[in-house]
């Protein structure tokens, strides 16, 4: 018997080849056969939300649509992917703007790096930034639409900038009476809750809500908590669809077929990004400027007498101006790291503790932003331990964790 993924790249393949070649195809058809994309066999596999066509098309047939996308914005099919944009222009939806988050539609740009507006090349569609002029959608870029969809590829993580994006968006929608539709995906790092709980007063675009540094939910659930928790900026909430995940449970490992940024290269990354992200907001390189972004750390002024380690960053693909930039580095190669149930502190500990120099070791307010309060860096300054520290996250996650159930999607 053909496998699922078989049977549902053979229908959207046909449907795409037959609407490609005849404009003559009557839409009832079109629907009916893409409907063939969420049917099911004798062995379950993952279903992302885009892929669930039968749920959506009808809820933006004839109307002005928005995407907000990136490169991980697809459909997925047997041994490839479509985009999702690519998809919906060929069943001559009508889209009319792009919206793209942080490192750009086509997700070239360095982390943190300004992204300009411009014209798709492929598809001669209007791609506004949301990480240039401005982070949230505004009336005059949004006026005309009728709907918004939200694709993105989320790992969990929160200062991982595209949940930043989904709340000004919903805003945005929420402000303008625009229904959004968010097409859910797996989140890699889903099946734990664990971190430093965002507080107020230290919210910023690298974290605006007060979630745990990891916070177990896919990005579809975490838009029902915004809108449920009343944590946006708006009077009202958002009308919001979320088209959920087939055969998924907060357990099951998923493996990223595309990397959702420029650093996170592959699985081992993705698992050690919420560790090795508390990096970010210290002196310390974590591997941006190599062929292993987020599975080494290193710096130049670490003790050369405790690593076996040694490497020197230089500009790459998704760094520019990587940090200890041509000097040579002296750390801990985690390459073959298993997949991560918890943050660990083990690595920041190690590299603070044989710091030559710890005056210099944290960027006190980038620290803040990361990991959403003071109390971290005065912790590790004090030598508390590892387990002293997470003792300390335990009543915040508990309460977290409370929260969290009212909006689960998946087991």
């Amino acid at each position: 018997m053909p496998s699922l993924s078989v049977l549902k790249s053979t229908a959207f393949c046909l449907v795409l080849v037959l609407i490609s070649c005849k404009g003559n195809r009557k839409k009832k058809e079109v629907q009916a056969e893409l409907a063939n994309l969420t049917i099911t066999d004798s062995v379950p596999e993952i279903v992302v939300g885009a892929n669930r066509t039968s749920e959506y098309l009808p809820l933006v047939k004839n109307k002005n649509i928005g995407i907000v996308a990136n490169p991980t914005s697809v459909v997925f099919k047997n041994q490839g992917y479509t985009h999702l944009i690519d998809s919906l222009l060929a069943l001559d939806l009508k889209i009319k703007t792009v919206f793209a988050p942080e490192h750009g539609f086509r997700g070239t740009a360095d982390a943190g790096e300004l992204v300009k507006d411009r014209v798709d090349v492929k598809t001669r569609l209007p791609i506004i930034s949301l990480y240039g002029k401005n982070k949230k959608p505004t009336p005059e870029q949004i006026r005309g639409l009728d709907v918004l969809l939200f694709d993105i590829q989320d790992v969990g993580v929160r200062f991982y900038t595209y949940i930043a994006t989904l709340q000004l968006v919903m805003e945005a929608c929420a402000e303008n009476n625009i229904p959004l539709i968010v097409l859910d995906r797996p989140n890699p790092n889903g099946h734990y809750i664990d971190g430093p709980t965002m507080q107020w007063e230290h919210t910023s675009f690298l974290g605006m809500a007060p979630i745990p540094l990891v916070y177990g939910m896919t990005i579809g659930e975490y838009a029902q908590m915004l809108n449920g928790e009343n944590w946006m900026k708006t009077k009202r909430n958002t009308d919001l669809t979320i088209i959920p995940i087939e055969n998924y449970t907060h357990s099951t490992p998923y493996s990223l077929p595309i990397r959702p940024s420029p650093n996170l290269p592959n699985d081992v990354s993705i698992t050690l990004y919420p560790s090795l992200g508390l990096f970010e907001g210290t002196s310390v390189n974590a591997g941006r400027g190599t062929a292993f972004q987020f599975q080494r750390y290193g710096a130049s002024f670490l003790d050369s007498t405790r690593y076996g380690l040694r490497y020197t960053p230089k500009p790459n693909f998704g760094s520019k101006y990587p940090k200890e930039i041509g000097k040579t580095c002296y750390g801990r190669d985690l390459s073959s790291a298993s997949r991560m149930n918890s943050v660990s502190l083990e690595w920041i500990l190690d590299a603070y503790q044989n710091s030559r120099d710890r005056s210099n070791f944290f960027k006190t307010d980038a620290f803040t932003k990361h990991v959403g309060t003071t109390a971290l860096q005065k912790q590790i300054e004090e030598g508390l331990s590892e387990s002293d520290i997470k003792a300390i996250w335990t009543a915040d996650l508990e309460k977290f964790k409370e929260v969290r159930l009212k909006y689960l999607l998946y087991d």
